[in-house]
């Protein structure tokens, strides 16, 4: 099991930067022809693929549910829910591609789908065909529903006081 220790960076997402990043990952796909629907991988990809579906007028959404973490720990892949056929004319939408676990079963799923993210690393990119920005590897991308506002020391406190 991958720990938490491999992530040195955290970069909080807002609502705002993911809705502005689906919009533009729309464009981007909207160029790219046209889809049947949209598989959304659960949990992380409801919200990109609320946002796709929208913005792209696509109605036809399923999902396909894994896990794999628990918080910064990534564990055994956990298979809820399958797709069906081989995804031809279907998008694949997730939040993020990190070490590329989940995009290698859902690739192996839907072989002829396109797979679209938000965010990707390293790791993942070469697994996914289409996606918005990318992160360095040791950098956990903080969600806005894994989070809420509140205080936080300055950076140059935090460092001071380590």
């Amino acid at each position: 099991m991958a720990d938490s220790n491999r992530y040195s960076k955290v970069t909080p997402v807002s609502w705002e930067l993911l809705q502005r990043d689906a919009k533009q990952l729309a464009w981007d796909l909207l160029n790219k022809g046209t889809w049947k629907g949209i598989y959304a991988i659960t949990r992380g990809g409801l919200v990109p693929a609320a946002i796709l579906a929208r913005e792209m007028e696509i109605y036809q959404i399923e999902t396909i549910c894994l896990n794999s973490y628990s918080w910064k720990n990534q564990g055994e892949m956990n298979v809820l829910k399958e797709a069906e056929g081989d995804g031809e004319g279907w998008l694949i939408v997730d939040d993020l591609v990190d070490t590329g676990g989940t995009a290698r079963v859902v690739r192996e799923m839907l072989p002829k789908a396109h797979f679209a993210t938000l965010y990707a690393k390293p790791e993942g990119r070469p697994l996914v065909d289409t996606f918005i920005r990318e992160y360095s590897q040791d950098t956990w991308i903080l969600f806005p529903w894994d989070s809420e506002v509140q205080f936080t020391e300055p950076l140059a406190k935090r460092v001071s006081d380590s």
